[in-house]
């Protein structure tokens, strides 16, 4: 407990700051309204129902979009890294999309799916879908082949190589794409929201601003933070308990 508060000092720290440096003057409140007022915005927000309302469809258009990129880039990267043909056919289209901004493709999107749900799904699937490809195709690429042999000396089938070495000694690489992707999917939440929507964290955040409710505007962005935060943390977890192996 005492090294778990250590490690969120720094939060708190920079809480401090904030709320310091708009109490003295050295930034402006319309620019950054103190620390405590956007606590107190956000209480109102959580009272009136408005933040739930707009926190829970933005989840499940990030969950959908993640869960369809693990599922298919898993499937992709894997194989990529087993079959030769497999990856000469899709490795260039991989290198290729790699280094395109996905923000990029928001227009053509929604000219594909239009303006509902469907839209965001989709950039959100795109964004993480390259991260978790090449996760798995380098941690199964990576794995040291003496182990591939040695379990293939001892009569193993190609399937118990897969679940029984390529997939554990894989693992810290995969679940370093899917950690990617995870972050990948609350950017791509927003970016999406702000432009293409009419609920959701990003479109209140959007609304709040062109509004001039700043203070509601910050505990909205405080709420993204904060749900990112402890999506990473819950995967950090995660990742520990199914690498416990290793220690």
């Amino acid at each position: 407990m005492r090294r778990g508060a250590v490690s969120y000092l720094p939060l708190l720290i920079l809480a401090a700051l904030w709320e310091l440096v708009t109490r003295l003057g050295l930034v402006s409140r319309a620019l950054l309204p103190p620390f405590s007022v956007v606590l107190v915005a956000l209480a109102h927000m959580l009272a009136d129902g408005s933040l739930l309302r707009n926190a829970v469809p933005s989840l499940l258009r990030g969950a959908a979009g993640l869960a369809l990129a693990i599922v298919a880039g898993f499937g992709l990267g894997a194989g990529m890294a087993l079959l030769p043909r497999f990856r000469a056919a899709f490795g260039p289209l991989v290198q290729a999309f790699y280094p395109l901004p996905k923000t990029a493709l928001v227009p053509l999107v929604m000219v594909w799916f239009g303006l509902g749900d469907t839209a965001k799904i989709v950039l959100i699937f795109l964004g993480c879908l390259l991260p978790v490809i090449l996760g798995t195709y380098n941690g199964i690429r990576g794995v040291d082949h003496v182990l591939v042999w040695s379990a293939r000396s001892l009569g193993a089938s190609r399937r118990d190589v897969l679940r029984e070495v390529l997939l554990p000694a894989a693992m810290p690489q995969i679940l370093i794409g899917l950690r990617t992707a995870t972050a990948f999917a609350f950017l791509l939440m927003v970016a999406s929201e702000l432009i293409i929507a009419n609920n959701g964290l990003g479109f209140l955040i959007g609304s709040l601003g062109d509004d001039g409710a700043y203070p509601a505007m910050f505990a909205a962005i405080l709420t993204i933070t904060a749900l990112g935060f402890l999506a990473d943390r819950g995967f950090a977890a995660l990742s520990a308990h199914l690498l416990r192996w290793r220690t």
